[in-house]
């Protein structure tokens, strides 16, 4: 694959950069470094390699999932600034367009 100006061009504008001509040119250098790097990569042989799909063994470090009680409503409403008894009571946030 060839990097050119259109590449980096197509590229800046995909990703809504800007880039004076120096920097365009580190860029063509780094891409194909880049391409590079990966053509060297795909020369190896996986033949018989499995993926690699976690870095350790270990399985489902997580704890379980159990139910466990809640706090009462009165105890959630208790440090709520403004409440009807059953509900927070919030700022209206959203108006009607007319």
């Amino acid at each position: 694959m060839e990097v050119n100006d259109a590449l980096v061009h197509n590229l800046a504008n995909l990703a809504r950069l800007q880039f004076n001509d120096q920097e365009k040119e580190i860029i063509k250098k780094d891409l194909q470094r880049m391409i590079h790097f990966v053509d060297k990569l795909n020369e190896i042989n996986t033949e018989g390699v499995e993926p690699l799909l976690h870095m350790t063994d270990a399985l489902n470090v997580l704890r379980e999932d159990e139910v466990k009680g809640s706090i009462t409503r009165e105890e959630a409403l208790k440090n709520a600034p403004d409440s009807d008894g059953t509900f927070f009571k919030v700022p209206k946030v959203i108006k009607k367009q007319e």
